[in-house]
């Protein structure tokens, strides 16, 4: 179950890295033309926020757990991955995504057993 762990929260970690710093750094045009349509509905700033938000999870998912310091940090960042990924969904389902939806959706599932995983190993 441990390696199931780490293996969900590496591809977590991946792609949350990739998220946060694409919106971090590109224009609106840029992320809508790169795929990230559900950033449409949303103003830059709150855009931003959701960026570092990711970026501060992936950190949270890793960090705490490996150095054994405030462990519970760990699961609380999966469950915000988790609140990030409902937002997510919800705006490509508003936007008639399915694939994105979809996406989300998975991703959302592995925030949660990484979650529930790390809860139940403190």
């Amino acid at each position: 179950m441990n390696t199931i762990t780490w293996i969900f929260t590496g591809a977590l970690g991946v792609v949350f890295t990739i998220s946060g710093v694409l919106k971090s750094t590109m224009s609106r045009a840029r992320l809508i033309a790169t795929g990230q349509t559900g950033v449409a509905p949303f103003p830059m700033p709150l855009v931003r926020f959701v960026a570092v938000c990711e970026l501060l999870a992936v950190a949270g998912l890793f960090a705490p757990w490996l150095t054994d310091t405030a462990r519970i940090l760990t699961p609380l960042a999966a469950v915000g991955l988790v609140f990030v990924m409902i937002g997510a969904a919800t705006s490509h389902s508003s936007l008639r995504e399915p694939r994105s939806t979809a996406a989300n959706t998975i991703f959302l599932a592995l925030a949660a057993f990484v979650a529930a995983s790390r809860f139940a190993g403190l």
